[in-house]
């Protein structure tokens, strides 16, 4: 039940029972007025009994002294006194009024004859005594018959009396009776309008209000403390108390749902911060291999369930191999060609998990955990995939798989960029026709060998391909660019690792040698002659002859700076060219024709 319910029931009961107690003092107190009124008639008839009597006894004396004495005052004396007592005859008829009993009336009727006997008789005395009759009118008042009457009357005055009394009596036992009954009862109702009061401000301020409200009040007071973790007690009951708890433990659910939006919110803020940090890094990348290392750092940071791989395509476009890897994945391969993921073949993310809503991709081995292929693509080009894996049943993935695309999506550019990037650097410093380092990498190499303040030993070998013209005019420009492709080829796999190749210009090429000496060159040198004089070289199934190279070389050390070091192998170029061409030349000795070294 409400409060407000039981408060004005309360409140109804507590009026209803005031209102009874009232008119139980009120019915008390009119009671105690009867009671006094029943006093107050009882000794008003004991005194008018009383004076009849007196009045009788007096007015029977003043007779007889009158017919002794047979003065006049006594005769006044009489008629006084017997006017007094019809006076009080007149007083107790007007009894008869009042609420008496048929005894009462009874006793007043024979009062009344008796005493209108004893005046008629002592009326005649007094008048015989008038008249002269003095014996009779004493003998008359003082006779039998008058002591008679006068008994009678006395008798019945007391007879009266003890009526009234008796009477009287019962009614005042009657009304001190119901006044008594009417104060206990409201004495009664006072008591319980007391308990009603004591038992409300019990059960409905203690019990149901102060209690809960002590209760809830440190539970407020932790909520706005934002201390979710308070536990709101259930209180089934329906008032306002009940209401107030209800509402508490909606605004507690609402602060721990509130809560978990901003703990949602600051975790996806810091992934969006984490992939911020990621898209900046990934774009000041110059090497694949840096993008990977990105990759592989970033994405535990940002996908802390999921682990991967970072696939990149091949030049041939024929296996994709792992670039970089993070929480240890054991599903796929490092491995892959593109035929075996669907991902790849559809050209968009494709989900492998067991519950085998989908086909697999037959890159993945056995497992329960759930994974996601994410082609990436750019310029309408694939150039890798990225790969996540799941150990929650997929619940990580689905939530991240937005992230995931755009981080895909962005890889994929990145990627793009650099291989765009790589291919533009390529054309930059290489030349299109042989792949070699172009004239301008070569003058940048040179421009930093003049630059260094210490001179490094470095060799540098002057190469031109012998009678090229006659290639050209016997077989065609495609040919002799043919020869010129073949010879870069064989020069490219001689020097290796030891130097870098470069097409000076024309049919003339340029090997430099950091680190080499007068025997090492010499040795390429013979090495790169020898290789392409005795390589085969067709075109289009044609047979073009014997290739053969003349070769310079110049050496940069204490006493030679690297300033001149072209201009001297240049030199030894031309003087071998002049000795009959196909020769090894170093520069500042003689060449022969056995290709010995000289000096």
């Amino acid at each position: 039940m409400r409060i407000s319910t039981i408060t004005n029931w309360a409140y109804a009961v507590t009026v209803v029972l005031t209102v009874l107690s009232g008119g139980a003092f009120i019915l008390s107190a009119y009671s105690a007025v009867r009671e006094r009124s029943a006093v107050e008639m009882r000794q008003q008839l004991d005194e008018l009994a009383d004076q009849l009597a007196i009045a009788a006894e007096q007015t029977t004396e003043d007779a007889r002294l009158y017919v002794m004495r047979g003065e006049d005052r006594h005769l006044q004396a009489f008629r006084s006194a017997d006017g007094e007592e019809r006076a009080r005859e007149e007083a107790i008829k007007g009894l008869k009024l009042t609420d008496l009993s048929s005894p009462e009336l009874a006793a007043l009727r024979r009062l009344e004859s008796d005493a209108e006997a004893l005046d008629q008789i002592e009326e005649r005395a007094v008048a015989d005594y008038g008249n002269g009759d003095r014996d009779g009118a004493r003998q008359t008042l003082f006779g039998p018959e008058h002591e008679r009457l006068q008994t009678d009357l006395l008798a019945s005055v007391q007879h009266f009396t003890d009526l009234v009394a008796t009477r009287a009596d019962d009614e005042l036992a009657a009304a001190k009776a119901r006044t008594d009954l009417w104060d206990n009862i409201a004495k009664s109702m006072l008591g319980l309008t007391a308990a009603v009061f004591i038992g409300v401000l019990y059960f409905v301020l203690k019990r149901r209000v102060a209690t809960p409200l002590l209760r809830m009040t440190g539970i407020v007071n932790r909520l706005a403390k934002q201390d979710y973790d308070v536990e709101v007690l259930p209180d089934r009951r329906h008032d306002e108390i009940g209401e107030m708890n209800e509402a508490i433990q909606i605004f507690r659910d609402n602060g721990l749902e509130r809560e978990r939006l901003d703990a949602e919110r600051r975790r996806d803020q810091k992934t969006k911060d984490h992939i911020l940090q990621m898209m900046h890094r990934l774009q000041a990348c110059q090497q694949q291999e840096e993008l990977a290392d990105v990759v592989s750092l970033f994405a535990p940071q940002i996908f802390p369930h999921l682990a991967g791989h970072l696939y990149l395509m091949n030049g041939g476009r024929s296996a994709l191999t792992s670039a970089s890897r993070w929480l240890q994945p054991n599903r796929s391969h490092d491995v892959l060609a593109p035929a075996e993921c669907w991902g790849l073949r559809r050209g968009r993310p494709h989900v492998s998990d067991h519950s085998r809503d989908d086909v697999p991709c037959q890159h993945l081995e056995e497992g329960e955990h759930a994974c996601i292929c994410i082609p990436l693509s750019a310029h309408g080009d694939t150039v890798g995939l990225l790969y996540f894996e799941g150990t929650d049943g997929g619940k990580a993935m689905e939530t991240a798989r937005l992230y995931i695309e755009i981080i895909a999506e962005n890889i994929g550019l990145a990627i793009a960029n650099l291989q765009l990037r790589e291919r533009l650097t390529q054309l930059a410093v290489r030349d299109p026709l042989t792949g070699l380092l172009n004239r301008r990498s070569l003058d940048d190499e040179m421009n930093r060998l003049r630059r260094d303040t210490v001179d490094r030993p470095t060799a540098c070998l002057m190469v031109d391909i012998d009678h090229f013209k006659h290639f050209n005019d016997e077989f065609g420009h495609d040919a002799g660019d043919h020869v010129m492709r073949q010879v870069a080829t064989l020069m490219a796999e001689t020097a290796g690792k030891s130097g870098c190749v470069y097409r000076f210009g024309g049919e003339e090429f340029t090997v430099l040698l950091p680190e080499g000496t007068r025997e090492s060159a010499f040795d390429i040198g013979e090495k790169l002659r020898n290789a392409v004089e005795a390589a085969p070289i067709t075109y289009q199934g044609r047979p073009l002859g014997t290739v053969t190279v003349s070769i310079g070389i110049a050496l940069a050390d204490d006493d030679k700076p690297a300033a001149t070091l072209l201009q001297r192998a240049d030199a030894a170029l031309l003087r071998a060219k002049s000795k009959g061409r196909n020769i090894t030349l170093i520069d500042g000795a003689d060449g022969s024709p056995n290709h010995r070294l000289a000096g």
